[in-house]
């Protein structure tokens, strides 16, 4: 019997994600489950004999734990990470595939592969940073300025809070100004004024907005969204029809690269779900790591 460690976000998802439903569906699966709850102190200590983590929580709680799983020894054994999203855009768990229900999810780990994923190192920041789903500038971060201060009615439900955040996203789009950016990937130049600079390492980003619909988090490259001001209106349309629940693809072209270097005036930017706000500019190098996290996903 293999060993399972489930870290829990014990505030996402609704009432039958609960550790008293999480834990039965897990054994009954033929798992044996240890539980720990990310909101505890000690969460992240994992046993020896453990075979694999499954994370139940959304992309922060995913993005949490894969950092925990860097910082370990050399020596311990490399955990595949499994995944039972509860979050609200899950951005990372539809990247790899993983859209079944909860249920069906765990039932899919007896039969599933191991994905190796990528992550990108940011430096030049105050603190070295690293990326699992993204990292830019430009209307994103502003979004996520914004939704800190929205009404906490208008985020009750995940629902809720995609639409709500579509809808404040529509508005920056409209309104934000193109700023410039000096950028390089790999040793070519890019530099331009930008509405949104985004490094991606999965499919969508924010409110399940699939910028990078080809991207494969585990292909040795970032897909790098440059938009410049010609696109706004072209953004704000499409904003608005998925606003208006019309699923349609974004017709836009990424450029690949590995190593990207960027220096701007804006002090504004984000790295996965984090919001930073720098003191004063940056040159700022995001180089990928290739293949150092492994998840368990569906065969194909």
């Amino acid at each position: 019997m293999k060993y399972v460690k489930l870290l829990h976000n014990p505030t996402a998802g609704e009432e039958d994600h609960t550790k008293k439903e999480l834990i039965p569906l897990i054994e009954a699966a033929g798992w044996e489950c240890r539980y720990s709850s990310t909101k505890e102190k000690g969460w992240d200590k994992i046993e020896p004999d453990t075979d694999f983590v499954a994370v139940a929580g959304g992309d922060g709680t995913i993005r949490k734990t894969a950092l925990t799983l860097l910082e370990r020894k050399f020596s311990d054994k490399k955990l595949p990470i499994a995944i039972l999203p509860l979050g609200t855009a899950n951005n990372i768990s539809k990247s790899l595939g993983i859209t079944g229900t909860v249920a069906e999810t765990i039932t899919s780990w007896k039969k599933s592969a191991i994905k190796k994923y990528d992550i990108g190192r940011i430096e030049g920041l105050e603190e070295s940073h690293f990326l699992v789903e993204g990292f830019g500038y430009g209307i994103f971060p502003r979004l996520m300025k914004v939704m800190k201060k929205v009404d906490k009615e208008k985020k009750s439900t995940p629902e809720l809070a995609l639409q709500t955040a579509l809808e404040e996203l529509h508005h920056i789009a409209l309104s934000s100004e193109a700023r410039h950016y000096h950028i390089a990937i790999d040793e070519q130049d890019h530099s331009g004024k930008f509405l949104l600079v985004e490094v991606m390492n999965s499919r969508s980003i924010g409110p399940n907005l699939e910028l990078a619909p080809g991207a494969d988090p585990g292909d040795g490259h970032f897909d790098i969204i440059l938009m410049p001001e010609e696109a706004r209106a072209s953004l704000a349309g499409w904003v608005q029809q998925k606003i208006n629940g019309e699923d349609v693809p974004f017709d836009f072209t990424p450029i690949d690269g590995s190593k990207i270097t960027i220096h701007t005036e804006d002090t504004l930017l984000h790295a996965d779900d984090e919001l930073i706000s720098l003191k004063e500019p940056a040159n700022v190098t995001v180089e990928l790591q290739p293949g150092v996290l492994e998840f368990l996903v569906p065969e194909e």
